[in-house]
């Protein structure tokens, strides 16, 4: 199994208004999108290119939105992930960034999923 291409944990994954987990994983992964709980069971997964990422509007910067299998999940990142004592873009930027780079490789390599 590769490297995963972005890792996030103690992301709350919400649907709606219906928390499911508050300290869930996201992965992106082998040309995958994951969404897990904290104890690593499934909550949703999609091939990378039916993945819509964006960020909600008057949000706070540590929140994105996800949008796979015909439902979408708002998810929390917190800067768990970043650097200690380095800036660098909000988790909820580096998510969406993976998601469009992941999906752009997926495309050039032709892969469907």
């Amino acid at each position: 199994m590769a490297e995963p291409e972005f890792t996030a944990t103690g992301v709350r994954i919400a649907r709606r208004l219906r928390s499911l987990t508050r300290a869930g994983r996201v992965r992106i992964s082998d040309g995958r999108l994951e969404l897990l709980t904290s104890y690593g069971s499934e909550i949703d997964s999609a091939p990378i290119r039916a993945v819509r990422a964006s960020r909600p509007w008057l949000a706070p910067e540590d929140r994105a939105l996800a949008d796979l299998n015909g439902h979408r999940y708002v998810l929390t990142l917190g800067a768990g992930d970043a650097v200690p004592g380095e800036p660098g873009p909000p988790a909820a930027h580096r998510f969406i960034e993976a998601v469009r780079r992941a999906a752009g490789a997926a495309r050039a390599a032709g892969r469907d999923g």
